[in-house]
């Protein structure tokens, strides 16, 4: 099973709109095109997939999802208008992946930057890993770890902390993918008896200057994306950078 994790697309209703480094929609493309070279099973949009909330964006999107040939899925990061999302294409809470499973969490708060869980998301997430002990991915558009980065480290995961604390009452949970940072990033935290890997990934548009303080666009960075490979109980991921 090989899933492939794209983010951060920040597309508007102008197909030529520009951001502040290059052309999302064009970087998208070529991100779509390399993604549909490794020939995924399944592909899974971890939010910010608009960055003026239009319909038009959504529908920009969708149509290039639709071409990889594979399942898509998504979810809305903070800069999405998740109505329109739906209307398109409905989200998942849970997807089967034979072997495993992976459940997407909703990390929005309107109008914030930041995210956040919530006591109920955090207590359905408990019933459910106690249902199925399957080994489990989780995806949410904020990061629940601390990047070592100022600024970005302000708007993560609210209530990470809560989030950990029930992830400790259940060891199948084996990594996180999550948006939001605009940048590569790999690390390990203990929980319960083990430790959870927990993975960012690079936007398809402008990419964030790691360990920053303030905010820094990093321009020497190219767009790319998580590519997820399951065997078995076993997991391997990397990333993929695309040339423009």
């Amino acid at each position: 099973m090989r899933l492939i994790q794209i983010s951060d697309c920040h597309l508007r209703a102008d197909p030529d709109a520009r951001s502040r480094l290059g052309f999302p929609l064009r970087q998208l493309e070529a991100v779509m095109a390399h993604a549909s070279s490794l020939r995924p099973d399944i592909l899974l949009v971890t939010g910010d997939v608009s960055q003026d909330e239009s319909p038009a964006s959504y529908r920009l999107a969708g149509e290039l999802f639709d071409a990889l040939g594979c399942p898509w899925f998504w979810f809305a990061g903070n800069h999405d208008h998740p109505d329109f999302m739906q209307e398109l294409r409905p989200f998942h809470q849970e997807l089967d992946l034979g072997d495993w499973r992976l459940l997407c969490l909703d990390s929005r708060i309107s109008g914030q930057a930041g995210g956040e869980l919530g006591r109920e998301q955090l207590a359905a997430l408990s019933l459910s890993l106690e249902e199925d002990t399957r080994p489990t991915l989780l995806a949410m558009h904020h990061h629940p770890v601390p990047i070592d980065s100022d600024w970005m480290d302000q708007l993560g995961l609210a209530d990470r902390d809560a989030l950990w604390d029930t992830l400790s009452h259940h060891s199948q949970v084996r990594a996180i993918l999550c948006g939001h940072i605009h940048q590569a990033f790999a690390t390990r935290r203990p929980s319960g008896q083990g430790s959870v890997a927990v993975y960012g990934v690079p936007s398809t548009s402008d990419q964030f200057a790691p360990l920053s303080h303030d905010f820094a666009v990093d321009e020497a960075a190219r767009p790319g994306f998580r590519v997820v490979d399951l065997d078995g109980e076993c997991l391997e991921t990397w990333v993929e950078r695309v040339s423009l």
